[in-house]
């Protein structure tokens, strides 16, 4: 569930903080829909980015529906973008495919859990269902799965080959995400978008990949694991420059960009990323977790954190605890200062 862009009711006005929920809902309802239950595991907040940006250049292909009550919106019902829709499609479909691959690398690597067989294997069996909706749901609306795949490939083996230097190995993430933005102008008609769609991938892409690297830096240092900052050499300073050039490039290729409704587009892609890069460089002390248990715990925790959309997190997560300051850079009293976008209805 857990992302870049993960705004909250507090750093958004209300219109556009309900788009957002509308838009991550009905990437959830999509995923379970068409793929079963487990297949919402996959939900995230960047894969809806595709929902959003569909509908900000074309709104009447995210037509809307009444969804029952959900734990993650207070038991309460709402406006959901609905299943049919191109974006929430799209949307599932990278999820799916990337989720796949992932899980697929961590097996591969033996990380953690994934060093028991029976969890690779199950694991194992998820993911080639996974892959196998996210090619059939990505042949419904003409995109090309291999791009994302072979991104999953291209990085395992760039990070296995050594010597490279940061661009290089965020370059099939980059790549992957520009070809989903650029396909959103496919879908909506509007072809005239798609190289500007595509530049704002490959900064988003790359942002998203230097976020998570900055974010897990010292505890990779610990385990011994793969880092990008640490296998290059890369210092924190260097790589809050590398991010704010990434984000200047964001925010240019966004105004380029012809737009029907561009408000939520610009609150997220531009002002909440900004807040992302500036949250993963803040000071943090270090924090003192629970050891994370062995098998099956993790296994049935995991199926509660995907019950309740995330609502519930287990005490070794780093989620865990946290309220919605720590998640969305805002406070329980709310800080919005009405300028998160031009709205002129701006109830904050």
């Amino acid at each position: 569930m857990f992302g870049v862009v993960r705004p909250c009711r507090h750093g958004l006005c209300r219109h556009l903080f309900e788009d957002w929920m509308a838009h991550l809902c009905g990437l959830c309802l999509t995923l379970r829909d068409r793929h079963g239950q487990a297949a919402r595991l996959v939900t995230n907040y960047d894969g809806l980015l595709i929902s959003v940006l569909v509908e900000a250049q074309a709104p009447e292909l995210s037509p809307r529906r009444k969804a029952g009550p959900c734990a993650l919106r207070g038991m309460r019902a709402a406006e959901v973008v609905e299943t049919r829709a191109r974006g929430a499609r799209l949307a599932a479909a990278t999820s799916l495919l990337l989720a796949a691959g992932k899980t697929r690398d961590h097996i591969a690597d033996g990380d953690g859990p994934y060093r028991r067989r029976l969890v690779a294997a199950a694991a194992g069996r998820m993911a080639g269902r996974w892959d196998a909706a996210g090619r059939a749901t990505s042949a419904e609306v003409g995109f090309d799965p291999s791009v994302l795949s072979d991104a999953v490939i291209r990085q395992g083996e760039l990070e296995a080959a050594g010597g490279l230097g940061l661009l290089e190995l965020t370059e099939p993430t980059e790549t992957a995400v520009a070809a989903a933005f650029a396909h959103t102008a496919v879908l909506a008609g509007k072809e005239s978008n798609a190289e500007a769609l595509a530049e704002a991938g490959r900064f988003f892409g790359r942002l998203a990949h230097l976020i998570d690297a900055v974010e897990d830096v010292e505890d990779d240092r610990r385990a011994g694991a793969y880092n990008p900052l640490l296998a290059t050499g890369t210092t924190r300073a260097e790589a809050r420059r590398y991010c704010d050039d990434a984000l200047h490039g964001l925010r240019l290729a966004l105004a380029d960009l012809d737009l029907e409704r561009p408000r939520l587009v610009r609150a997220l892609l531009d002002r909440e990323v900004g807040r992302s890069v500036d949250r993963a460089f803040a000071a943090r002390a270090p924090s003192a977790r629970p050891p994370r248990p062995g098998f099956p715990i993790p296994c049935l925790t995991g199926s509660l954190v995907c019950v309740t959309c995330g609502l519930y997190q287990p005490e070794w997560s780093e989620h865990h605890g946290k309220g919605c300051g720590d998640r969305c850079w805002c406070t329980r009293h709310g800080d919005c200062d009405c300028n998160c976008c031009d709205c002129c209805d701006c109830s904050c």
